[in-house]
């Protein structure tokens, strides 16, 4: 039996209205697709995704809603169970180790969503190429003409972020920062607000050194998302920290996340959200390999399991589901967006994978190592450009009938 559809809680179909396959794929055709085509291309692509998420109905804002918006997983998605709330609640006061311990325990004890494939989830990506497909048909083109996704070419973005949770994690940032240059790689660090005192002069060095700085929650707690009240309470504290440290980005702590809440962040862009994960407190997920407009924020989805998951509760003891996950992203040319923690990256295995992860990335070339907020303004600026002329950077793709993408200057890839 399908799930209840998104109509059934708050509506939230205008937090992703504008996430449509035409700002997609930016199509540089005259005249362009009329709303008729789309609708037509839409609805004909729909096939691809889940039962869940066509239950409802094939049009668009339900698509968006079920798919970005995680409908598909019933309106009480958000909430915390009365356990989980019972937990957070005591959480402060369990030591960190069996805090550990009992994280581990949570994990493996979860089965995965027969909803998303795990760790690659195909139904959004192939629905989005059918699209084009069907409007290369309808207009009888060999080859459909589009803005590329990533500046001058680049298959796809890679993206490194780490959430800061201790102050023990905090002293350990330096050398991961180090660690990530000494493979040519730049990367974004996100601070917990007020559960360590902020080291000040350790962020001035990061942004010197052309890394980010975001933040990562007032406390790593997990009860900021108990009720729509704390939650609003703490955002006005999480708005404060995000002007007093220049910062544009945030990730919520646990990745509890509410999208229709989190319209109260000041930020440009949010990490919270993924793309499939069925290990999380709150699994599921939004499907999209790409960023996606939330409201007033833009949301980069990590794409690549936490190292946490990875190595702890999966006992991976190599990069390879990281590594088979970029390629499939760089296939679709979208977002590699990984999440690691200084504080599990000290010594031990979680280290290793991570360097072999670097080493394997470094050696590739095909990329943009974008840090947030890069990604996220560039693909504000492509959202929005009418023309090649009008972002820096910017080249021409072009989607042929094998679904394969060309890059080039727009008279041959259009011909």
């Amino acid at each position: 039996m399908a799930r209840a559809s998104a109509r059934s809680g708050p509506d939230l179909r205008g937090l992703y209205r504008e996430n449509t396959p035409a700002a997609f794929w930016r199509l540089l055709l005259e005249p362009p697709p009329s709303s008729a085509e789309w609708d037509t291309a839409i609805r004909a692509a729909a096939a691809h995704l889940p039962p869940t998420v066509t239950a409802a109905g094939l049009d668009l804002d339900t698509l968006l809603v079920n798919t970005l918006g995680e409908g598909q997983f019933g309106p009480g998605h958000w909430e915390l169970g009365a356990l989980k709330r019972a937990y957070y609640g005591v959480k402060p006061l369990v030591p960190r180790r069996l805090a550990v311990l009992l994280r581990r325990l949570y994990r493996a004890s979860m089965t995965r969503s027969a909803d998303l494939g795990w760790p690659i989830e195909p139904g959004y990506a192939r629905f989005l190429w059918e699209v084009a497909q069907q409007i290369r048909n309808l207009r009888r083109q060999p080859a459909l003409p589009f803005i590329h996704f990533w500046p001058e070419g680049h298959r796809y973005a890679f993206v490194i972020t780490h959430d800061v949770e201790t102050g023990e994690g905090q002293q350990l940032a330096r050398e991961l920062a180090e660690l990530d240059a000494g493979y040519g790689f730049h990367s974004s660090f996100n601070f917990v607000a007020e559960d360590y005192r902020l080291d000040l002069d350790l962020i001035e060095e990061l942004r010197e050194r052309g890394f980010e700085v975001g933040v990562h929650g007032v406390h790593h707690d997990g009860r900021a998302f108990c009720s729509r009240a704390e939650f609003l309470r703490q955002a006005q504290r999480i708005n404060r920290h995000l002007k007093r440290l220049d910062a544009v980005g945030f990730r919520t702590p646990l990745t509890h996340r509410h999208p229709e809440w989190m319209q109260a962040l000041d930020v440009e862009y949010d990490l919270s959200f993924f793309d499939t994960d069925p290990f999380e407190p709150l699994s599921g997920g939004t499907m999209s390999l790409w960023p996606f407009t939330i409201g007033r924020f833009l949301e980069l989805p990590y794409t690549l399991v936490q190292d946490y998951t990875l190595t702890a509760i999966l006992k991976e003891t190599t990069p390879r589901i990281w590594l088979q996950k970029v390629d499939f992203i760089s296939a679709h040319h979208g977002l590699a967006l990984v999440n690691t923690h200084p504080d599990y990256l000290e010594v031990g295995q979680t280290r290793r994978v991570y360097e072999s992860f670097l080493a394997a990335m470094r050696s590739r070339a095909d990329f943009w190592n974008a840090l947030p907020f890069e990604a996220a303004r560039w693909w504000r600026a492509r959202t929005t450009a009418s023309s090649l002329a009008e972002l820096p950077g910017a080249v021409a793709g072009a989607i042929g009938e094998d679904g394969n993408i060309s890059v080039g200057p727009l008279e041959a890839v259009a011909s």
